[in-house]
This record gives C-alpha cells, sequence and structure tokens, in this order.
C-alpha cells in the first residue's frame, strides 16, 4: 500500500474522550491497547492534508473567511465523481458537524410535542435530539433477518400518516447496522413521507465508507421531487477522520426551505460558518484523498474479514450483522445470556476491550456491542485473543 496505515498514535495529551475514558475505566492498563468505540480513526491523517494544512499556514493568517469559491467546486465533483449526483453550489450551507444539522432540523421543521421518526436501533445523538427539545420519539423499529437489518414498512408508513409526525431523520448508511439501503427502499420511504407531508433530514456521514460489492445512493439523487423535499448532510469528516475541524456541508435544494434553515442558523449568529482550516482541509481531502479512501476501505473490510472468521471458529455465539458501509461492525452478543451492563465489565475490565455498548443505541441494541474497525489489523487481531479469554468462562 501507498499510505501508512499501520502506526499508532495515543491521543491522551489531546484530550480524547475515547482515550481518557478508557484510561478512566482500567488506569494500569498495559501498552498497546486502543478503545473501539466513538467513531473516528485510529490511523494517521492523510498526508495530503498534512502537507496542505502546513502550507496554508505558512501563507495565510486564520482571519474570519468565508468558504471559497474553490471549496464549494471541490464539493461539487465530489458528490458527482463518487456519488453521480450534481449539485449545486447555492445549496450548499455550513454547520460545525451534522449533529448540529439535525439537531436544528428538528426546530425548523417541527414544534414542541410533534413526532420525529428514527428508524432504530439507530446513532445515539438522534434520540437527544429529540428528548432534549420536547419533541415526541415515534419509533420505527427495523426487523433483524438474519445477517442484516430490513424496514418494517407497514409500520413505517402507519406512522408517517400520523398528522403529528413531521420529521424523519434517515441515518443512510445506517448506524450501527451498517446497511446500505437499496434504490428501491429510499424510493418507497421518499414517496410515503411526501405523500404525507413528513420532511427528511439525511445524514449521510458515512457514505464514502461503502465496502466492496456494495453500492450507496444519495437519496436526494432518485429525482428532482426528493431533492427538493429534503436536505442532505454531508462531511468528509468520518471518511478521512477530520471530526475535530468541525466542517459540514447541508445541501438544500428548495431555495425555501434552505432560507428557513439559513433564519434558523442567523438566530445564533450573524454570518454562520464553519473554521477556516475545516474548509480547506475538505477541499484537499476532496481533491487530492481519493486514493487514500480506498486504500482506508481496504483495511476496514480486511479487518472485517478477519474478525468474521475468528468468530466462526473460536466464538460462534457472537452473530455478526453484514457490513455493507461504514467502518463500524454490529455484534450480537445475546446468545451468551450475559446481562448488558455485565457484559460492557467482562469486555472493558477482563478483557480490555473498549467498545460502544448497544443500549446506547436504543432497546434494541441491548446485548450487541458496535466495534469501530478503523485502526491498524494488528490491533484487531490482539482484540480478539483478548476476547476470546474474556468470555471462555462463559461459554
Amino acid at each position: 500500500m501507498k499510505y501508512n496505515f499501520e502506526t499508532i498514535r495515543p491521543r491522551y495529551d489531546v484530550n480524547s474522550f475515547k482515550w481518557n475514558e478508557m484510561k478512566e475505566a482500567v488506569p494500569d492498563l498495559e501498552e498497546g491497547i486502543i478503545p473501539f468505540s466513538i467513531a473516528d480513526m485510529e490511523f494517521e491523517t492523510a498526508p495530503e492534508i498534512v502537507a496542505g494544512l502546513k502550507a496554508y499556514l505558512d501563507r495565510y493568517v486564520l482571519g474570519y473567511s468565508n468558504p471559497t469559491d474553490r471549496f464549494k467546486e471541490s464539493v461539487v465533483q465530489w458528490m458527482k465523481n463518487r456519488h453521480h449526483w450534481e449539485v449545486k453550489k447555492e445549496w450548499m450551507l455550513f454547520t460545525h458537524g451534522i449533529v448540529s444539522a439535525f439537531y436544528m432540523a428538528v426546530h425548523v421543521f417541527t414544534e414542541p410535542g410533534d413526532g420525529v421518526m428514527l428508524m432504530t436501533p439507530c446513532y445515539y445523538p438522534m434520540y437527544h435530539a429529540i428528548e432534549n427539545n420536547n419533541r415526541v420519539l415515534v419509533n420505527n423499529a427495523m426487523i433483524q433477518n438474519g445477517d442484516h437489518y430490513e424496514i418494517d414498512f407497514d409500520d413505517f408508513e402507519k406512522k408517517a400518516k400520523d398528522p403529528k409526525t413531521k420529521l424523519l431523520i434517515l441515518c443512510s448508511p445506517h448506524n450501527p447496522t451498517g446497511r446500505v439501503f437499496t434504490r428501491e427502499e429510499l424510493t418507497r420511504i421518499g414517496r410515503i413521507c411526501i405523500d404525507n407531508h413528513v420532511m427528511i433530514c439525511d445524514d449521510e456521514i458515512h457514505n464514502d465508507l461503502i465496502m466492496p460489492g456494495y453500492e450507496h445512493i444519495v437519496f436526494g439523487s432518485i429525482s428532482k421531487e426528493f431533492a427538493e423535499h429534503s436536505m442532505i448532510c454531508i462531511a468528509p469528516s468520518k471518511t478521512f477522520n477530520l471530526a475535530g475541524l468541525q466542517t459540514s456541508t447541508i445541501l438544500i435544494a428548495n431555495p425555501e426551505i434552505r432560507e428557513r434553515f439559513l433564519q434558523y442558523q442567523c438566530r445564533d449568529t450573524d454570518a454562520p460558518k464553519c473554521n477556516v482550516l475545516g474548509y480547506e482541509a475538505n477541499r484537499i481531502a476532496y481533491e487530492e484523498c481519493g486514493g487514500w479512501l480506498d486504500e482506508c476501505i481496504q483495511v476496514i473490510n480486511r479487518n472485517r474479514m478477519i474478525i468474521e472468521e475468528f468468530f466462526s471458529r473460536e466464538l460462534p455465539q457472537i452473530k455478526v450483522t453484514r457490513l455493507e458501509a461504514t467502518y463500524l461492525l454490529w455484534m450480537d452478543f445475546r446468545e451468551f445470556g450475559i446481562e448488558a451492563k455485565k457484559l460492557s465489565r467482562i469486555l472493558r475490565v477482563e478483557g480490555h476491550l473498549f467498545f460502544d455498548d448497544g443500549y446506547m443505541f436504543g432497546q434494541q441494541g441491548t446485548g450487541f456491542e458496535r466495534w469501530n474497525l478503523a485502526c491498524p489489523t494488528s490491533y484487531i487481531q490482539a482484540a480478539l485473543i483478548r476476547l476470546k479469554k474474556a468470555l471462555a468462562p462463559y461459554i
């Protein structure tokens, strides 16, 4: 490979939450243990981004800056070349993260007491966006079918028809189940929502991290009508591990909806913008780092295969959900019959394994764990040995 996906840089000194949480849980942790929890990568930053930001710092001061036309063009070209969707620069608004965007969507498109639908289990801040703002969770529980999840469309349509349901926060690709929804599924979602006046906030933060053999369809690319009835939230923060630069692009084709969203942003600031290095890092990533991403996906897929092969041979009690996208492997430990919080303690204290506990993703996640695979393969292999040892008394 051209790029380095083997070096680990411990992140205690930069106050990484997941690294610090790991150390707090097991203070005498030995060297060589890394967390597999929160969804950022344990890979070195793409060298093109590092070099490009250094060059930028040599040339410019860090004063107030708006997104440049070149940055916007890099978004246009990335979406066209990677996702076969031609977007327009005027559709673009910017937020400090996609979580911020769907929190704002809850305010813009609903009122207190209105229903917001989630396809569960799902990314836990989506629950918080509803609960913290006095909205009502409309729970569309997905159906586990063997090694993958399917949408319960009968339930989805029934709940979309409720006039109190005003917004769907769609997670596509889906986190934590790793699903890549088909064109047919997305078309059915869109048709039901449009027919029932349910706005769609589409979180596509993982849309570049598609495993071999699968194809992601951007919701807004399906038709002009779908683009006009949705806001598509994208960012290279997962793709290129740039979350700390807090820069996301929100694509809103409908000018009326875009203006409503912008006006809400302007309640807190006169001119909403992200940080200047975030814009530049995003531009470099989109223009220069496609090769890094291709290799990164190869490493993630290799890690996935190693885990699945090991489980099949050594720990068949653990059932793995098929990873179609993201670098987050959804694992079912329920066959062990271990209570969820006890399972978490066993993994952390006895196995020195720091996953994201499934119950964080809603009731349907109880008994599951989510493993972040974006790390060097050698750490995956070492973790599997610890996992087998920690679970040996329960087999």
